[in-house]
């Protein structure tokens, strides 16, 4: 009963920050609109968010387990509750820029908290991918809810009226629902702790999980984990600029047909967490990763020979339905991928090296970004998504290394 009520608090805990997340769009629209900020002061949120991810990943995944994983995201929720309330209580972007910054930090603990519990509900390698994927899942399926809930809140009539920060009420009931089921659920975490006879300081902690990165498999795992976020972020942050620029589509037909890319990731991670089941990750992956290719060398040539401006979906191009469905494929990856090196490894070591996985994840997502974006300014955009077949075969690579290294 207890594993069952962890494993709801666990998702539901995942959903809330999935909203919260990748609620930045939103957020620096209604920004401008009602605090009547610069766009150049706007885009200061995304990085209040990822950095505030990946610092406290870095310097707090290590001492997690000496605190209490169940009790780390209690306080982790507790903050979010708190930073929701205080928007509709103290209005202002100062106030907006604190929020991302405590759920930053607050996600940053979550996540390898998360991640470490995978590993003390599951028995095996083939439990622990499809657990992962499930809950990677209701993230993805957190993520599609949160632009529906926020756009509930938005006054169409008076984009610039301050009644949509009353969404945040709502995110706060259901932190503290989360927070509510957490404490409620005790669960043995003996297996993350340090064994009484080895105690070790905060700085020896850290160090270990600097060494933990040096390891062949831990460089392995984190070129493949750098690679596919770089190839998923690279897709995800321009598809709506290709679908405008490449595709003719007006700008809401843009960002719409892009929104089919996020319910093909979340509908390719949870339909995964049975298929996984049953192959294995190594093959799954492998075949994921070669699908992505092909589907890419087939469908970009469509998107080349498309002209002209299309103001209805009955004279979109097929390219704009098939390429977002490269979410389907590539969706199943990061979880696997996850999976296969925090099974592999000792419970107590799985808190550092998820820590590691967050680190990087993030790095990989903005270089994506990045480098997507340069190529698309200076060549034909079909361009931009053609160079990404490089990290798909280095993924292929660093795949098969992590494999041989983790079968050894």
């Amino acid at each position: 009963m207890n594993r069952t009520r962890m494993i709801v608090a666990l998702a539901l805990t995942y959903a809330v920050f999935a909203v919260l997340l990748n609620s930045v769009g939103t957020v620096i629209l209604q920004s401008i609109e009602s605090f009547h900020v610069t766009k150049v002061a706007a885009s200061s949120l995304e990085g209040f968010k990822d950095l505030s991810i990946a610092a406290t990943s870095f310097l707090l995944a290590a001492q997690l387990p000496r605190f209490g994983l169940r009790r780390a995201m209690i306080v982790a929720l507790a903050l979010v509750a708190i930073a929701c309330l205080a928007m509709p209580s103290f209005p202002g972007f100062w106030t907006t820029r604190l929020l991302f910054l405590a759920v930053g930090v607050a996600f940053g603990v979550t996540k390898v908290s998360v991640y470490s519990f995978v590993g003390l509900l599951t028995e095996d390698s083939a439990r622990h991918a499809s657990l992962l994927n499930v809950i990677e899942g209701v993230f993805m399926l957190g993520v599609l809810s949160g632009y529906w809930i926020f756009a509930a809140f938005i006054d169409p009539a008076d984009p610039a009226s301050r009644q949509w920060l009353t969404v945040y009420y709502v995110l706060a009931a259901v932190s503290v629902v989360a927070l509510a089921l957490l404490a409620v659920t005790p669960y043995d975490e003996s297996a993350v702790d340090e064994p009484a006879a080895a105690p070790h300081g905060p700085g020896q902690k850290f160090a270990e999980m600097v060494a933990l990165a040096w390891r062949p498999l831990s460089l392995s795992f984190i070129a493949a984990i750098f690679c596919y976020v770089l190839v998923e972020q690279g897709i995800g942050s321009w598809l709506p600029t290709f679908n405008r620029e490449l595709l003719g589509l007006s700008a809401p037909m843009s960002v719409q047909a892009a929104s089919i890319f996020a319910v093909c990731l979340a509908a390719g991670r949870l339909g995964a967490g049975v298929i996984v089941r049953r192959t294995g990750w190594f093959p799954f992956v492998l075949g994921c990763l070669v699908g992505m290719a092909v589907l890419i060398v087939a469908v970009l040539p469509l998107a080349a020979t498309h002209h002209g401006q299309v103001t209805s979906w009955a004279g979109a191009p097929i390219a704009a339905f098939l390429f977002p469905a490269i979410g389907l494929m590539m969706a199943p990856i990061y979880p696997a991928l996850n999976s296969a090196i925090l099974s592999s490894m000792a419970p107590r070591e799985q808190p550092a090296m998820v820590g590691l996985i967050v680190v990087f994840s993030a790095l990989g997502g903005t270089t994506g970004s990045f480098v997507v974006g340069h190529i698309f300014a200076m060549f034909q955009g079909t361009i931009a998504f053609y160079v990404l077949l490089i990290p798909i075969a280095a993924l292929a690579a660093a795949s098969t290394m992590v494999r041989r290294k983790t079968v050894r």
